[in-house]
């Protein structure tokens, strides 16, 4: 039996998702069908009577958007909720903005897969010619961050965002969770890839492998090591799940009318 249980997920359909390009650290709302993603997922974490104590996020709105919306549908709009940079997806430097189609196109998909799922390749960085890099680096939320602003990140691989992440994981999460608090967190992508990878040990090879969908609920069960008791869960319904991570896998690959 479980000792601790976790639900993790990336955050509901957002705007730029929906558009096919990297968004990184580019602040975007949920898109109409993120925010029905996230609903859903409340309405089944609710029906499976989930109670949760305490919500992490991250410090981006869709993030935070996808957090309110699944408390709401369940009831649980009192649960406290604490935000972190580190839980932020990951920064996608120069990519950041640009589509994921066209880049495959340009530089090949097996070049795309290395930068969005590999472990170790870092993207080119963000430099100030950007047309992001104000809207990024001038936002007021990073001055409340605990680092300056000037040691935030201009890109990552995943591993990166590991390393970013496992302090506030260790620091803040972990005590949480062994006090017997039930914690949902509501992150990105890469940032809830990185957790993964952390928890149930898997490989530098075979992280590339592990693609989650958005607004997809995942149930970590966990001995009192929190080592996993087994694989993670994604809760809904499985063949729904499996097209959903088979369109995020076709996102970085060229449109068949352009092959």
């Amino acid at each position: 039996m479980a000792k601790y249980r976790l639900v993790l997920l990336r955050h509901g359909e957002g705007a730029w998702n929906k558009e096919n390009r990297f968004c990184s650290w580019v602040d975007q709302k949920l898109s109409p069908d993120g925010i029905k993603e996230a609903q859903n997922c409340g309405k089944h974490l609710k029906a499976l009577g989930f109670e949760f104590d305490l919500v992490f996020t991250s410090v981006l709105s869709r993030s935070i958007q996808t957090a309110w919306l699944i408390l709401e549908e369940m009831g649980q709009e009192w649960v406290p909720i604490q935000s972190s940079w580190r839980l932020n997806e990951r920064h996608y430097g120069a990519l950041i903005g640009l589509n994921r189609a066209e880049m495959a196109l340009n530089h090949g998909e097996e070049q795309v897969r290395m930068w969005r799922r590999s472990y170790d390749v870092t993207p080119p960085p963000i430099t100030e010619s950007h047309p992001y890099y104000e809207e990024i680096y001038n936002d007021r939320r990073y001055k409340c961050s605990d680092v300056s602003q000037d040691n935030l990140p201009k890109a990552e691989s995943l591993k990166d965002v590991l390393d970013r992440l496992l302090p506030y994981w260790n620091e803040k999460i972990v005590p949480e969770l062994k006090s017997g608090k039930m914690i949902l967190i509501s992150a990105h992508g890469n940032s809830s890839r990185a957790l993964l990878k952390h928890v149930e040990g898997i490989s530098d090879e075979d992280i590339i492998n592990v693609t989650l969908p958005t607004g997809v609920p995942i149930l970590l069960e966990l001995d009192e090591d929190l080592h996993p008791l087994g694989p993670h869960q994604f809760l809904g319904d499985q063949e729904a799940i499996q097209a959903a991570i088979k369109k995020v896998e076709d996102q970085g690959k060229v449109k068949s009318a352009e092959k």
